[in-house]
């Protein structure tokens, strides 16, 4: 498991009975989370004192009750900066997790020694693309939602990032990948968090188990001569990391060498010294010497 274990802004304090308590810089949530399938003993105050919760509907959905909750506030990991907002659905635009990929991310950028081209797909509210911005690449962030984009670029601007190389595309990401096939456009890298299931703007329907392979067969067509790594988040319960391995292993490594490697990701628990299993990743890499 790769676990996010150096934030200071951001702790797991608990998690049970299908909930987790979190603290985010001075705020306390209660969120849901279907991994908590134990029914472990609830001692931390802070479940009866929570800033805020959000809490399921029997009828689907759910609501937040915000109590005193800011609309926003920022929250720092390392040099990076985010804004975070508690939205529908129990999000708050920020994925804890994602903070060792961000590391892996960072690390792999600055060990290249030599300009690297980033592409960000599904790029959400944009920690993968101020991770990378930051680490001097440049940065194409493709992302369906208008207003996941200009959160995006808020959070750009609270790094101190925003006259970095950042191309902000509001597209979907197949049909933006296809163009730049077209264009023969190249990136070093390729970053990508697909949905488990959605909606394109024109109707079509994305489930990751049948568009998952097609898609990172696509990119392939965008990856340069000589391309560093390629990072595959998921968040399908029943999609082993193993699976994501065997997708890259099969169209990266006999074209570029290079291994694929995947994990779970995890979040430390302060009450308990476990971690919360969050997803998994796949890191396709060459090496930097190469």
């Amino acid at each position: 498991m790769w676990v996010s274990d150096k934030w200071r802004d951001f702790e797991l304090l608990d998690c049970s009975k299908g909930e987790k308590l979190e603290r985010w810089g001075n705020y306390i949530l209660v969120r849901p989370d279907p991994q908590a399938i134990w029914d472990t003993k609830r001692s931390n105050p802070n479940w009866q004192k929570s800033s805020a919760r959000y809490s399921r509907s029997s009828k689907g959905g759910g609501s937040w009750d915000k109590g005193k909750l800011p609309e926003k506030w920022q929250v720092k990991y390392g040099e990076l900066t985010f804004n975070v907002k508690p939205m529908n659905f129990k999000h708050t635009g920020l994925f804890p997790e994602q903070a060792v990929n961000w590391d892996y991310i960072m690390n792999k950028i600055r060990e290249a020694k030599r300009p690297v081209k980033v592409l960000n797909l599904f790029a959400y509210t944009g920690g993968a693309t101020i991770a990378a911005a930051a680490a001097g690449a440049s940065v194409c962030h493709v992302d369906a939602a208008k207003g996941m984009v200009a959160w995006a670029k808020e959070n750009a601007k609270a790094s101190g990032l925003e006259d970095k190389p950042i191309r902000w595309i509001v597209d979907d990401c197949a049909k933006f990948v296809e163009r730049e096939i077209r264009r023969g456009h190249k990136y070093d890298a390729i970053i990508m968090d697909p949905p488990s299931y959605g909606r394109g703007p024109s109707g079509e329907i994305w489930k990751l188990e049948e568009n998952l392979y097609p898609f990172v067969k696509l990119c392939t067509g965008v990856l340069s001569d000589d391309p560093l790594f390629v990072l595959i988040n998921s968040y399908t319960t029943g999609l082993s990391a193993s699976t994501l391995t065997y997708i890259a292993g099969s169209l990266f490594t006999p074209r570029f060498g290079g291994k694929a490697v995947s994990d779970e990701l995890g979040l430390p628990v302060t009450e308990t010294g476990l971690c919360l299993p969050c997803g998994a990743t796949c890191r396709w890499e060459r090496p930097t010497e190469h």
